[in-house]
């Protein structure tokens, strides 16, 4: 039986690798945090799923590494549209009442998980 968490995650992939805008605006927060080569911060559902019909990107899971019981870095291959090749890439997400409510884009799995230590660090902190 998959978590939560794993579930909000898949979710959030299966949206965005559709490219389905309305579904892509139900499994992410309001607002969704944000980071990526193009800028960081809070974005609305509608935002979120405007980029995901603009950018045309894919992303395929190829590693799971739990963080926090919120917590968690996916290590994944990017395509866009004339992509000659899949780029890896990994993200640190965050998830909140089944939703995603932060997915952070880092270059690679080193950077992801020295991220989503810092953050769980953080919130462990408050």
């Amino acid at each position: 039986m998959e978590s939560t968490l794993e579930e909000a995650i898949g979710e959030w992939h299966a949206s965005v690798n559709d490219k389905d805008p309305r579904r892509s605006a139900r499994a992410v927060g309001d607002p969704v945090v944000v980071l990526g080569p193009k800028g960081a911060g809070p974005i609305t559902p509608g935002q979120f799923a405007e980029w995901v019909e603009s950018s045309g990107i894919r992303l395929v899971p190829r590693s799971w590494h739990p963080v926090s019981e919120r917590l968690m870095v996916v290590e994944e291959d990017a395509t866009w549209p004339g992509s000659t090749a899949p780029t890896r890439v990994a993200t640190v997400f965050r998830v909140s009442g089944g939703k995603v409510t932060a997915s952070l884009r880092l270059p690679d799995l080193g950077q992801a998980l020295e991220l989503a230590y810092i953050c769980r660090e953080m919130a462990a902190s408050e």
